[in-house]
């Protein structure tokens, strides 16, 4: 106990000692050891690398897992190390309630039909999304994490033993520089005092004796500060390991994600080539898919009358008739829409009527006249149009 006490106030007077001449430093009043330049330099890149893995760390957690509870349940588990329990991801989760849907809206209706299709390719983006999670998490976030959590620890030790080193250096060149002061005063100050044997004797050998123990310990200081220098500059050295390893890592998370992203590309065309076997049961005033169509020519129409034959009743006979004038056909007095052109589209004769992407024309239908065309008009033009290749507006 005598022990564990001495060395409890022996610590508390380094601590002490190291604080006063800290203060004085930062007040200009003691001289501070400054380090070379390269190690100067080395401590500022590491800094920087410490701090921008940071940053980069958290943003590719949150990137990864937005839900912050998540992540703190996560943290948990890792610092309590237990396996992270197994999370279903949204799309598979979503996936999931289309098909129980289904069920209850028929699996044999359109609607359920297509709901049981779309949560089939929900739940292997949800796969694939679960995949890319985890080759990230342990390619990219692992690395990081292990830097800042082991390497940088270490750094960060040594650079502390490092500015203890020269704090207790630089204390040490304080006490040489008092003891070589006060030695010199008292040799200036002995010819003009009386000679006394028996005290000055003593005295020059107790100032003389002074300065040599704090030469000793300075040369101790020097040489502990040294060897830390020397051991931390090749700890941060290292750094440049660090970067190397970093960016195998990061090549690793660019190939995940390209991955990930080709494989979601993939199962969306999939998914797009089986709905497009599902009769289309939507009205023509919705969004049609991002391909342009192939619009029927309205002279081959299925279940049209070819041109020149006209008939006049369900029992009558086809008789020749001239081929069909747009410009003849009157607008009704009520029915006009005005409709968004979503794709060019070029007329195949006269009758049609040229459009461009995005403008607006007016729109009609006229009793008789395929339910797949309207007539259009923009401006003193007029002509047929695909409905295909419009949006209604009103």
């Amino acid at each position: 106990m005598d022990f564990n006490l001495k060395k409890l106030t022996s610590d508390a007077g380094v601590f002490f000692t190291r604080a006063v001449q800290f203060t004085e430093e930062k007040l200009g009043s003691a001289e501070k050891t400054e380090l070379d330049a390269h190690l100067e330099n080395l401590i500022a890149r590491a800094d920087c690398t410490k701090n921008w893995t940071e940053k980069i760390f958290r943003q590719t957690e949150v990137l990864l897992q937005p839900n912050p509870s998540a992540r703190i349940e996560e943290f948990f588990y890792e610092k309590l190390d237990k396996k992270i329990p197994s999370r279903i991801t949204n799309g598979e989760l979503l996936g999931q309630y289309m098909m129980d849907a289904a069920k209850d809206f028929g699996p044999g209706t359109p609607y359920g039909s297509t709901l049981i299709t779309v949560g089939e390719y929900q739940k292997r983006l949800g796969g694939a999304e679960r995949e890319f999670l985890q080759t990230s998490a342990i390619n990219f976030l692992t690395p990081l994490r292990n830097f800042l959590e082991g390497d940088w620890r270490t750094i960060s030790k040594e650079r502390r033993l490092l500015e203890n080193r020269r704090l207790d250096l630089d204390i040490c060149k304080a006490r040489v520089k008092k003891a070589k002061q006060a030695e010199a005063k008292a040799a200036v100050s002995l010819p003009t005092a009386a000679p006394d044997f028996q005290e000055t004797r003593p005295r020059n050998y107790v100032l003389s004796a002074s300065a040599s123990a704090a030469e000793q310990e300075l040369r101790v200081a020097q040489t502990e500060f040294d060897r830390q220098a020397e051991v931390t500059r090749l700890l941060l050295e290292g750094i440049s390991s660090t970067h190397v390893n970093h960016l195998r890592c990061l090549h690793e998370f660019v190939e995940a994600q390209v991955t990930y992203y080709a494989q979601c590309h993939q199962y969306m065309q999939e998914l797009q080539k089986e709905l497009s076997r599902y009769p289309n049961s939507f009205s023509s005033n919705a969004h049609p898919s991002t391909t342009c169509p192939s619009p029927v020519s309205s002279s081959t129409l299925p279940g049209a009358a070819p041109p020149g034959l006209i008939t006049s009743g369900p029992n009558s006979t086809r008789e020749p008739a001239g081929p069909l004038k747009i410009q003849d056909v009157q607008p009704p007095a009520t029915g006009h829409r005005k409709a968004k052109v979503l794709y060019d589209y070029d007329a195949h004769d006269a009758s049609e009527l040229s459009l461009l992407a995005d403008e607006l024309i007016t729109v009609y239908t006229v009793p008789g006249m395929d339910p797949d065309w309207l007539v259009g008009e923009r401006g003193n033009q007029k002509g047929k149009v695909p409905v295909t290749y419009l949006e209604l507006l009103s």
